[in-house]
């Protein structure tokens, strides 16, 4: 992450003052390119990323649309390795920071895998296309968590429209999805200050949690939890930069885990 930057985008603030640069470098693309085909099966800047070694997660990307995640008037941008803006004030990550946080969980097929942020649903869809069997139904072993309800709407749109159907709730991610843990994978797209203990609770044993953790606004740092033989196990890989993830559970010191204490 360091060196080049990267750093993950749902940052929060005003859209058109935060993502200003954006716009701006958008813009002066060339307009030629037209409206990109939400069956467009490849990604440019895949051979951009040494970093991301894992060719399941290589393929996933190749074979999911990002544009088809995007409302359509970015989708002729959705080829970018850069953030673009959503409603309710968030984005669609960058997609190396979705590729850097998807190649930490490692999910295997058939794996249960939660995740707190379902955003645009393009990440969820990736979680379903590297988890689902042959024959089966894609996303049946995905559960996801989103706060806001327009967002859920239009992920759930879309996710059905691309034949995914992972299980979706509105709701409080810090508490995770209880009734349907243990997770062998648990991935989530927004920054509490501290590892939420409900979601490490309901980590399978040898299970993997990809979590950023850090006040906001400031940088905060990317993390890859692991469960084994009961004992919490972190490792950082980086700098990244998320919103805060929103969850009056954690003002209960209960309920949270400060990894910087061990």
């Amino acid at each position: 992450c360091g060196a080049r930057r990267r750093c993950a985008d749902r940052a929060q603030g005003e859209p058109m003052n935060m993502f200003k640069h954006v716009y701006q470098r958008l813009s002066s693309l060339p307009q030629d390119v037209g409206d990109m085909d939400v069956d467009r099966r490849e990604f440019p800047w895949a051979d951009q990323w040494p970093e991301i070694t894992d060719v399941r997660v290589r393929e996933a990307f190749a074979n999911v649309s990002r544009a088809a995640f995007l409302p359509p008037d970015l989708r002729r941008w959705a080829d970018r390795d850069a953030p673009l803006p959503l409603k309710m004030e968030q984005t669609i990550s960058q997609p190396f920071v979705v590729a850097l946080m998807t190649q930490a969980l490692a999910p295997q097929t058939d794996d249960r895998i939660l995740e707190i942020g379902t955003g645009s649903g393009f990440q969820t869809a990736l979680l379903c296309a590297l988890t689902t069997p042959e024959d089966a139904t894609p996303g049946a072993s995905v559960f996801s968590v989103e706060r806001h309800g327009a967002l859920l709407a239009d992920a759930r749109q879309a996710l059905t429209e691309n034949g995914y159907h992972p299980h979706l709730r509105l709701g409080d991610g810090a508490a995770g999805w209880p009734e349907e843990a243990p997770f062998q994978g648990i991935i989530v797209t927004a920054a509490p200050a501290y590892l939420p203990r409900p979601l490490w609770e309901q980590l399978a044993e040898g299970g993997r949690l990809v979590i950023p953790i850090g006040p906001a606004p400031d940088a905060q740092t990317l993390w890859c939890v692991s469960k084994i033989a009961g004992a919490l196990h972190a490792r950082s890989l980086g700098p990244v930069r998320f919103v805060p993830l929103i969850s009056a559970l954690l003002d209960d010191p209960a309920q949270r885990i400060d990894l910087a204490r061990g």
